[in-house]
């Protein structure tokens, strides 16, 4: 089975000295990154002190993995030279909302205005996952079939458990504040593309949305390209960790197209209860349990994803990327992003640091994870 992929990131703008959020950063960073972007694509967020790399479209997972790379390593040298680095956070610890300034943009300045204070708070950076695969109906019905591992696939992306200052509670913080706005959170479940066209034109007819990127879903088709956008996950400082993501959602894509193909796609669990281990991969990340939608009762994230490396072992060998699936196992030994971020927090407070000294080192290390591996710029 042919399947391509693309891979979004939303990197934090930083200052090295402060380790702040840069509220109006250089102009040049932009620049630089759109001369030497090669076949990707470098754009201004809502936040102007953030950068999205999209990386081009990519043949395999490995193929993907060197994209990465090179998105990364150019938004990294492009903000070097012009006094900042790139945070690959999905919010930033201490960062004040209030000083920061938007990306003034038709749309951007349109949305600000109709959400006003939830869209002032969104200081949140993600990583979305684009695939193309099938015809539209079958990419639709795999989709829907997507929905019951999403909330693993959180779970191990988890990166942003401070939020303005203060230890959330979460390992996703980022999931709360984009619950503010509508149209976000699961989809229902969805059997044509025909029917999603549908919502779409009932959501513009009612001049409730402009079109279907205002869906702002956990997984959604794309409106501009044959795909499918895993949007559930925060960003990963590592790029191993982004990779696992990424094979793991290539394997599940194979796997339920060739169900969808023999008619053998499982039964769809309630929306609800996929809401419900929503919550539980944002409040608790790889350490939590969530409902066991087969089996009923309650299943440790650490056996689901041992249960689910082991369904994809065919799949992850035929599409060449068995390490970066296995990989899933030592994100659940080792903890997200969001563990390691808490774990240094509460050390250096331990060991004498203000909260604020605290908070510092924790940008300093997610700032190192992001150029781990990454190599040097243009």
């Amino acid at each position: 089975m042919d399947i391509t992929f693309g891979i979004e990131e939303e990197f934090f703008l930083v200052d090295p000295e402060t380790r702040d959020m840069i509220a109006d950063p250089d102009p040049g960073i932009f620049d630089w990154c759109e001369k030497n972007r090669g076949p990707h694509l470098f754009v201004h967020e809502f936040i102007r002190a953030q950068i999205e790399c999209n990386t081009r479209v990519c043949e395999s997972v490995a193929e993907l993995r060197g994209a990465l790379q090179e998105t990364r390593a150019i938004a990294a040298e492009g903000a070097r030279r012009h006094g900042a680095r790139v945070m690959a956070a999905s919010t930033h610890p201490f960062a004040a909302w209030e000083s920061q300034m938007h990306t003034p943009k038709e749309r951007y300045q349109r949305l600000a205005n109709l959400f006003q204070e939830d869209a002032r708070r969104f200081l949140v950076s993600a990583m979305h996952i684009h695939a193309s695969f099938g015809d539209a109906d079958s990419r639709i019905r795999v989709m829907t079939a997507m929905r019951r591992y999403m909330p693993l696939l959180h779970a191990l992306s988890g990166s942003s458990p401070f939020s303005g200052g203060r230890e959330t509670g979460f390992k996703s913080y980022r999931l709360t504040l984009l619950g503010a706005l509508p149209r976000t959170g699961l989809p229902g479940p969805l059997w044509s593309r025909a029917e999603f066209d549908q919502l779409v034109a009932d959501y513009q007819r009612m001049r409730l949305i402009g079109d279907g990127t205002e869906l702002w879903w956990d997984i959604r088709p794309s409106v501009r390209f044959p795909t499918i956008e895993l949007r559930i996950c925060d960003i990963c400082p590592r790029i191993d960790d982004a990779m696992c993501i990424a094979a793991l959602y290539a394997c599940l894509i194979q796997r339920l197209s060739r169900l969808d193909r023999d008619g053998a796609l499982p039964q769809e669990p309630p929306t609800e209860i996929i809401a419900d281990n929503r919550w539980l991969a944002q409040r608790y990340g790889v350490l939590g349990f969530h409902g066991d939608t087969e089996h009923g009762g309650r299943k440790d994230v650490a056996d689901a994803a041992a249960e689910l490396v082991e369904e994809l072992a065919d799949d992850a060998r035929a599409l060449g990327c068995e390490q970066d699936v296995r990989h899933t196992l030592d994100i659940i030994r080792e903890g997200a992003a969001a563990d390691r971020q808490i774990d240094l927090f509460r050390l250096r407070r331990v060991e004498g640091d203000s909260d604020a000294q605290a908070l510092r080192a924790v940008v300093d290390l997610v700032i190192e994870e992001t150029l781990e591996g990454v190599g040097e710029g243009p």
